[in-house]
């Protein structure tokens, strides 16, 4: 399977000189993006931009995949993935939920406990370890260049906005007003909550390893990588007003390929005709706050490893035809759950929405059988 190896992404494959000859185009590219994004756009999707090339630095040298972490606490009772994500989890919280209190213009990510949420988490976490990434997995890997996530990236922008289309269908079928913890209780109760839950659920982790969260015996990678994902996620939340999100930037592309296609009308869909929706919909790209992170992340990634992971072999046509299959189903599934790993655990946890701890348990346990339906497809 495409997996990225353990040996730091950042060692130079020839000589320093040859890295930066390979690095130098890139830093060219994203400087003159982000001037032209200051001089043309806003000052915001310029510092947005490079607060996205941050998030993918961080989360491919750390090798910070939370597909994997989850992967390798099921198969191979390892939990340092995952203490590194209740890690990211705590130290966001900690910064968030001050400045959602501070600054009443800032947005939790608010999703709403519903038929929608519950089946979207559990198809998504299946369909994640099919394909070995979720939606920050799949663009950072699509940024360092391993193949089957870049021949996915496409397709989950095309799910993405099939599950958007379809959204109020699946809303029909039931679903709650959102519950947003900082709102309920204040930043103080909300935060404390917080972390008292998460340290139930690493209390539980620790059990089912058989290890103890311990900050000496975790990798360093999961914990600086925590600390700066935690870091840029922040400022996204501070800069763009929004917590940080991948999935709507992906539906978006795809709402904007289908309607410039004439193969779909906005206007006679009920998520896409909401104004703020359309809105975005005619806009240009570059105005998006997800969408132009997404575009930071990609570059960041391959800015760490501007190579071919080493590991990378071919896989069969099957193993390509369900991979692909997989990278849809993620796109679909992780609109009807308001998010993935990131928009949903990431952002909704730490930002005292009820949704992100609905996501968890179920996304995990689509998880429990996707480890076995990949196991069985020789990935």
């Amino acid at each position: 399977m495409n997996t990225l190896v353990d040996s730091p992404l950042t060692a130079a494959p020839a000589g320093t000189g040859r890295v930066w000859s390979k690095r130098w185009p890139i830093a060219v590219a994203v400087l003159a993006l982000f001037g032209w994004l200051l001089w043309s756009v806003s000052a915001r999707q310029a510092l947005l931009l490079l607060v996205g090339v941050g998030l993918g630095w961080a989360l491919a040298a750390a090798r910070f995949g939370f597909t994997t972490g989850w992967r390798h606490l099921i198969e191979q009772k390892d939990p340092s993935g995952v203490y590194g994500q209740i890690v990211l989890l705590a130290v966001l919280a900690a910064l968030s939920m001050p400045l959602l209190a501070q600054f009443p213009e800032t947005q939790a990510a608010l999703g709403p406990p519903s038929v929608s949420l519950l089946v979207g988490a559990f198809v998504f976490g299946l369909a994640m370890q099919i394909s070995d990434g979720c939606g920050s997995g799949t663009l950072y890997k699509a940024g360092l260049g391993v193949p089957l996530n870049m021949a996915i990236l496409p397709l989950f922008a095309l799910g993405s906005f099939a599950g958007s289309a379809h959204l109020n269908g699946w809303l029909a079928l039931g679903a709650l007003q959102p519950v947003g913890l900082v709102q309920q209780w204040g930043a103080g109760t909300a935060l404390a909550a917080t972390l008292a839950a998460l340290a139930v659920v690493a209390v539980g982790v620790g059990r089912w390893s058989g290890q103890r969260f311990s900050f000496n015996s975790m990798p360093r990678r999961w914990l600086w990588g925590a600390l700066a994902i935690a870091l840029f996620a922040a400022l996204n939340l501070l800069i763009a007003g929004q917590p940080w999100g991948v999935v709507y930037g992906f539906g978006l592309w795809g709402a904007k390929a289908a309607t410039a296609l004439g193969l779909f009308d906005p206007a006679a869909n009920a998520f896409w005709s909401d104004p703020g929706h359309a809105e975005r919909l005619h806009q240009t790209l570059l105005l998006d706050v997800t969408s132009i992170t997404n575009i930071g992340i990609l570059a960041g990634a391959l800015w760490v490893a501007p190579r071919r992971p080493q590991d990378a072999r071919p896989l069969t046509g099957a193993q390509w035809a369900v991979g692909l299959l997989a990278g849809f189903v993620l796109g679909y599934s992780s609109r009807l759950a308001f998010g993935c790993n990131v928009g949903a655990m990431v952002s909704g946890i730490s930002t005292g929405s009820l949704h992100g701890w609905i996501w968890v348990p179920m996304a995990f346990a689509g998880s429990l059988i996707g480890v076995r339906v990949r196991r069985r497809l020789g990935f």
